[in-house]
């Protein structure tokens, strides 16, 4: 991918925010014409909320900024393989392009589990490329567990 910039870097210091806060370390950021519109970490225990995911969280704010329910043309960077929501939600908001970090192989909605891309009742396919930043965001995942454990 010649002049490929990646946001890896960005998502992964939101999941590390997410960790801090007890959270489990996904995070996400959603990029526009090389413009940052929106970054979360995962949220779910401190909004006590299931659906506040990191993505669904930037879905959500880039939504907003744009004042419209479809983000056509943007790029999402994640730390961890969305799930089926999440990927339900991505369809939904049309967003172009899907960076992934650590695939998750009990969760997971894109390459794993059900595959939600993949359905032919799924209304928009984004472009998936799998392993952006995966070491260091399977990293941060394990030491978070293990910590836990």
């Amino acid at each position: 991918m010649a002049g490929f910039t990646t946001y890896m870097d960005l998502a992964l210091t939101e999941a590390r925010a997410a960790a801090a806060r007890g959270e489990t370390p996904v995070g996400a950021v959603i990029v526009r014409d090389g413009h940052v519109l929106a970054m979360a970490g995962n949220r779910t225990r401190e909004l006590s909320d299931p659906t506040a995911h990191a993505e669904m969280l930037a879905i959500r704010e880039a939504c907003r900024l744009m004042s419209s329910e479809r983000l056509p043309e943007t790029d999402l960077y994640v730390t961890l393989e969305p799930c089926p929501m999440c990927a339900a939600a991505i369809s939904a908001a049309r967003i172009g392009r899907v960076y992934f970090g650590a695939p998750d192989a009990k969760s997971g909605g894109v390459e794993q589990g059900p595959r939600i891309f993949s359905h032919p009742q799924c209304h928009h396919k984004p472009e998936v490329y799998a392993g952006i930043g995966e070491t260091e965001s399977a990293e941060l995942l394990r030491g978070f567990f293990k910590g836990r454990r």
